[in-house]
């Protein structure tokens, strides 16, 4: 298949956005957003997923790097887009480049959580999802008033997890598009405290399940790499959903989407007479305040990143960095005589 089949298959699937199966001949196309924390293993997991023996390099902002696979012999090759985020939080406000109307229907994001930092667990997570969801609600609103065949049916593709009869419908709220959270670095994490291991991956478990994600625990181990390789693999190229579980805290968790519930999770890891102390709104606050009872977040400052990429020896270019070094100068004259203007103001005129 040439690039001239990939865009004439693309044209044809444009024209029949209704009909989500793949035709016979035509080109299956995904995209997936991963995030996380920085330095959490997210091009790793992206390398082993293509196959890739490559060196893993620190991702600066958003980067961009697809997968092509071909379902049966001579037919023409699906094709997956991967972008990644990076520099943890920060960035958050780029998703919107790579999640767009035309698509949303195609999209899926992989949240990956470092379980070597517990303490800034939540807030990556909560900050993540939160800027994500907002984006994507964004883009539903205007789709409903466009073209409202269409959300209509994304909104109930993020049912489509949980069965009817699930106990816990009236309990979650799913993402909008599909989520799969990797929790990465498992060997680390397989020497905390068994209490502490206990409360991660029992909140972990909450999380995933009120927002119909799947999950799974990772590391450089091949054994796991391949189990999130194999839900990753579900969602880039439509391949079959693995059916088995692993809820046993004293082992690596991978559950898919569905197939996890309330009662199973049980109550937040804290004393009756703890619960009844916390105030909160809903199910998520209260898990967040005992979670953050035992790992407390760090300061907004303390996540700060403290390390400029403009003095990376990597990136230097000599016309460049000699104009900033100007610029600098200039700015830090600038606020010398802007603070010798602000004390010799008459405020009292």
């Amino acid at each position: 298949d040439t690039l001239w089949d990939l865009a004439i298959a693309e044209v044809e699937k444009r024209k029949n956005p209704e009909d989500d199966d793949v035709k016979p001949g035509a080109v299956w196309e995904k995209s997936i957003l991963f995030m996380g924390n920085k330095n959490g293993g997210k091009t790793t997991i992206i390398l082993r997923c293509l196959e890739r023996e490559e060196s893993p390099k620190p991702t600066l902002a958003l980067e961009y790097t697809f997968g092509r696979r071909a379902r049966r012999h001579n037919t023409p090759k699906d094709v997956a887009h991967f972008w990644e985020l990076g520099d943890g939080t920060s960035l958050a406000e780029l998703i919107r480049i790579p999640i767009t109307s035309h698509n949303i229907r195609s999209f899926a994001v992989v949240l990956v959580l470092d379980l070597s930092k517990p303490n800034e667990l939540w807030n990556t997570m909560e900050s993540l999802l939160q800027v994500t969801r907002n984006h994507v609600n964004r883009i539903l609103t205007k789709l409903e008033k466009t073209n409202p065949e269409v959300a209509a049916e994304i909104k109930q593709r993020m049912w489509n997890e949980l069965q009817r009869d699930h106990p816990d419908c009236a309990l979650v709220d799913p993402f909008p598009i599909p989520l799969v959270i990797i929790g990465s670095k498992y060997d680390i994490f397989n020497e905390f405290d068994s209490e502490m291991r206990k409360i991660i991956s029992k909140t972990l478990r909450f999380v995933s399940h009120y927002y119909g994600a799947s999950l799974v625990f990772t590391s450089k181990s091949e054994a796991l790499l391949l189990k999130a390789r194999a839900l990753i693999n579900h969602l880039a190229f439509g391949y079959d959903k693995s059916k088995s579980v692993s809820v046993d805290p004293s082992k690596p968790l991978f559950i898919p989407a569905g197939l996890d519930s309330m009662s199973q999770i049980g109550p937040p890891p804290a004393s009756d007479s703890d619960l009844g102390k916390i105030t909160a709104n809903t199910p998520l606050e209260l898990w967040k305040k005992v979670f953050e009872k035992t790992f407390p977040p760090k300061s907004f400052c303390d996540l700060q990143d403290t390390k400029d990429p403009a003095q990376d020896s990597q990136y230097a270019e000599y016309e460049v960095d000699v104009m900033r070094a100007q610029k600098n100068q200039e700015l830090e004259q600038y606020k010398r005589n802007a603070s010798k203007s602000w004390k010799e103001m008459d405020f009292d005129s």
